[in-house]
């Protein structure tokens, strides 16, 4: 079975993902150090106690996941579940890989590249090739799809994410420009907005979000942090082990929000 240092993989990805170019919430690459040579890893969108789990139980020697641990402003006292997960990746020796916003924001693994690929968006792109972004952050991409309505945009959303997507706006309001950015992103509306698209996409919704929509003209989907941000994870675990060489295994652990 191949295998790879934990140290080599590490620095594989913080380089591949440009980890350093962020300012994040949390810190992206290595959380939690365990043993020293990987031949199994589990990924999924959050390391929760169940994704741990599941890990020890196929006893693969590390989990990588987008939503991982030590947020900002997170209460750093470890009881209660937050006590357990970490008890559960030292008693187990597990590595805890964790990439929040360079995962976002990668041009092809990215969660706002491998949507738009799902989606059959085509994303704008600047004279290098790279991808149009724009709002808080660089995060929001901007593309076309083919024309709709947005009730019919609605419908290939839930088809390609199986699950139903909130719509706000007209139903019959023809789309034919995009913004997006996965996750948890309702709050940048306003620079999808200022851009002139026909329709932003993300993963959740506030309460605003049905003004701005009525009010703009612009109309607002949210598809699922969860749903939206499933394949960014995926796309990176398939490079390592094209990379490497390694069995790497998606597991989705559904979430309906």
């Amino acid at each position: 079975m191949n295998q790879v240092s934990t140290r080599q993989l590490a620095e594989w990805l913080d380089d591949a993902l440009q980890t350093q170019r962020f300012k994040d919430y949390c810190p992206n690459g290595l959380q939690v150090e365990g043993k020293d040579t990987i031949h199994h890893i589990i990924t999924g969108v959050t390391a929760s106690q169940a994704l741990l789990d599941a890990a020890t139980q196929q006893n693969a020697d590390a989990i990588m996941v987008h939503h991982g641990w030590f947020w900002k402003n997170e209460n750093p006292v470890l009881r209660g579940t937050k006590r357990q997960r970490i008890a559960t990746a030292l008693q187990h020796n597990l590595n805890v890989f964790g990439f929040h916003l360079p995962l976002d924001a990668h041009p092809e693994w990215g969660n706002n590249a491998q949507l738009a690929h799902r989606l059959g968006f085509e994303p704008e792109r600047n004279d290098d090739g790279t991808p149009v972004n724009f709002g808080p952050g660089d995060l929001i991409w901007r593309g076309r799809c083919q024309p709709c309505t947005l009730n019919e945009l609605g419908q290939r959303i839930e088809q390609a994410l199986g699950r139903q997507p909130l719509l706000l706006g007209a139903p019959e309001k023809q789309i034919r420009t995009v913004a997006w950015c996965t996750g948890g992103a309702q709050n940048m509306m306003e620079a999808a907005i200022d851009c002139g698209v026909d329709a932003y996409i993300t993963g959740e919704a506030s309460e605003q979000n049905f003004h701005m929509a009525q009010e703009s003209g612009t109309a607002f989907i949210a598809a699922g942090h969860h749903a939206t941000e499933r394949y960014g994870i995926q796309a990176l675990g398939e490079a390592v082990a094209r990379q490497f060489g390694i069995r790497v295994d998606f597991l989705d652990l559904d979430n309906p929000v």
